[in-house]
């Protein structure tokens, strides 16, 4: 990457279930295979009050969420924000027998795909989007 990418990592509510090193190191794959080139983003773990507050103020959607994006810049130089709920993940986790912390990195990982611009359909059909598999991709690299 030519310019710097700064990362502001906040455990607030996944102290003992993923570290910012792990959460940094997700952070740089997606970067890196999405070619962005500097900006800023903060990733914030949060309760699932806060992340439905969220999703319900600036989405409009109504209860809590997994991970929450926005960016106010550029894909390729972002200024971004993204907000993961841990309670969430640890229901999705459950679902699809992962271990938490894996899921946590997805979520990573998919905050930040939509960060460089990717989309996915919702429903059944969102498991096969590019943005899904590429997220799948990338997660594998990390575990």
């Amino acid at each position: 990457m030519s310019d710097e990418l700064v990362i502001h990592v906040n455990i607030v509510e996944a102290a003992d279930l993923i570290t910012p090193a792990d959460v940094g190191h997700a952070i740089i794959a997606v970067a890196e295979a999405e070619d962005i080139n500097g900006g800023e983003i903060s990733i914030t773990f949060v309760d699932a009050t806060t992340i439905a507050t969220l999703n319900e103020t600036h989405l409009e959607r109504e209860g809590p969420t997994d991970v929450i994006s926005f960016n106010l810049a550029e894909p390729r130089t972002p200024l971004a924000d993204i907000y993961i709920c841990p309670e969430i993940a640890g229901e999705s986790a459950k679902e699809h027998d992962v271990d938490l912390r894996e899921e946590l990195l997805r979520l990573v990982v998919h905050g930040m795909l939509h960060i460089a611009g990717h989309d996915h359909p919702e429903g059944e059909e969102r498991t096969e989007s590019p943005m899904f598999i590429r997220q799948e991709s990338i997660l594998s690299q990390l575990l």
